[in-house]
């Protein structure tokens, strides 16, 4: 098959390309609103209108695995709540009133502000506004206007924003690192997957800082300068916060293409991690050699399943480009599936598009190569899949019903939006998370009921 980067046919006139029908990511504000609701002790403060904070609970926090918000999210964020006065008179004042009640009622060690569209538009400065209270709490801002990005745009903000305005220089400490690259609810495992990670690291005596997730995660915020290295896990999320920690405490970093899944990719994980902190072999080897043989002890349970069930599959994949690269990636070079299509739905910048590329064509042993598209609407993503032989689709829950009712195959929802599945501490990642991803595969199909 020819690998391409455009959908393969449409006959029907695209009047307006520049909408499409049910992208899978929110704006920028939402992206950094989302990341301060993963950071555990993180207060946001929304400077914009009312609904931008209660539409990414009901659009995004739910649509993550059906995820609530936190104690500091959905309806208990504070928001100025901005309306058509203050388009004209300014919302500054209303603002500093808003930090200056948060404060007084809400528990936090780091308070946010994150700014709109409308601000943004009328000129608030914000940087002003959150001066006076420098002195009475850890508060920083970050201007988040919507149509400046989406979800992955907010993240890097967010963090970009954390580095300048509150993390000072420290001595490093060897050993250890910050993951940065995976983005809270729209990755959907990342509370599993950064856990896992975390663990695994700790096998060969590294200490890394996962920044979400943690009770003490402003503290963690803080120690970021304390690492020696950062480990990017993806092709181009991360990369921006990155060069700002490079820039800022002179610290190098790694680039993964995405997350570890299953033995393969997580022993080529640890090796180059332990390789570039000078990690002696015998200790790396040891740890691979003993997880290896559980791993792959374990997957024999599965083998009748994966052999009899659905044995080397075509197969079709919809979804964002960390959790597709190391899904297909997986699936291909452990269980032998033979992918006939991807569709990367979070439209990665042009840059990152020929590694994406490389990594499901050159990175996966099948002889099959799959087609490769880089699509976020949802109506095109269904037609790009007709006449085709897969047998199962794993995507989102947007094709769940496509899949059983215009494709006749087996689904499971593995990205987001994903509003069939409650999703906590679930994992893919690591040695064992390949046998957790065939649970849920074989599920789909087994057994004579």
């Amino acid at each position: 098959m020819t690998t391409v980067s455009e959908p393969i046919s449409t006959e029907t006139e695209t009047r307006f390309p520049e909408i499409a029908e049910a992208p899978r990511w929110t704006c920028s504000l939402g992206g950094a609103y989302l990341t301060a609701t993963g950071i555990y002790g993180t207060v946001p403060i929304l400077h914009s209108g009312a609904g931008c904070g209660i539409a990414q609970l009901l659009g995004f926090h739910y649509a993550a695995g059906n995820n609530a918000a936190g104690g500091q999210g959905g309806t208990s964020t504070p928001c100025s709540c901005l309306i058509e006065k203050h388009v004209i008179f300014g919302g500054e004042e209303k603002l500093s009133k808003l930090i200056e009640s948060t404060l007084e009622l809400m528990k936090g060690d780091l308070f946010v502000v994150i700014s709109g569209c409308v601000p943004a538009l009328i000129g608030d400065d914000v940087s002003a506004v959150i001066k006076p209270f420098k002195e009475k709490a850890d508060i920083v801002f970050v201007d988040t206007a919507g149509f400046k990005g989406n979800t992955f745009d907010g993240y890097e903000d967010l963090l970009v924003s954390i580095a300048d305005q509150l993390l000072e220089p420290l001595p490093k400490k060897n050993k250890k690192v910050n993951i940065l690259g995976i983005v809270p609810f729209q990755h959907v495992f990342w509370k599993g997957d950064l856990n896992a990670v975390k663990d695994l690291l700790a096998l060969i005596g590294v200490d890394a800082n996962i920044l979400f997730t943690q009770f003490d995660g402003v503290k963690k915020l803080k120690e970021v300068p304390e690492a020696e290295l950062n480990i990017v896990l993806s092709t181009w999320n991360g990369h921006k916060t990155a060069e700002k920690l490079k820039e800022k405490f002179d610290q190098d970093y790694i680039v993964f293409p995405s997350t570890p899944y299953g033995p393969k990719q997580t022993i080529e994980f640890l090796r180059t991690v332990a390789k570039k902190l000078k990690i002696p072999k015998a200790k790396v080897e040891k740890v691979i050699a003993e997880e290896s043989r559980r791993a792959y002890r374990w997957t024999e349970y599965l083998t009748d399943s994966v052999i009899i069930g659905r044995p080397h599959p075509y197969s079709a994949f919809v979804g964002d480009t960390n959790t597709i690269i190391s899904t297909v990636k997986y699936l291909a070079n452990e269980i032998g599936w033979l992918p006939e299509i991807v569709q990367i739905t979070d439209e990665p910048p042009e840059e990152a598009r020929e590694w994406i590329r490389k990594e499901l064509t050159e990175g996966i042993e099948s002889t099959i190569k799959p087609d490769i598209i880089f699509e976020r609407d949802a109506w095109k993503i269904r037609e790009n899949m007709r006449n085709r032989s897969f047998q199962i689709l794993l995507a989102t829950s947007l094709e769940k019903y496509p899949a059983q009712k215009e494709f006749e195959v087996d689904h499971l929802s593995i990205a987001f939006p994903m509003y069939d599945r409650l999703i906590v501490e679930r994992t893919y990642a690591g040695f064992r998370g390949g046998n957790v991803l065939m649970e849920d595969i074989s599920s789909k199909y087994s057994g004579p009921l």
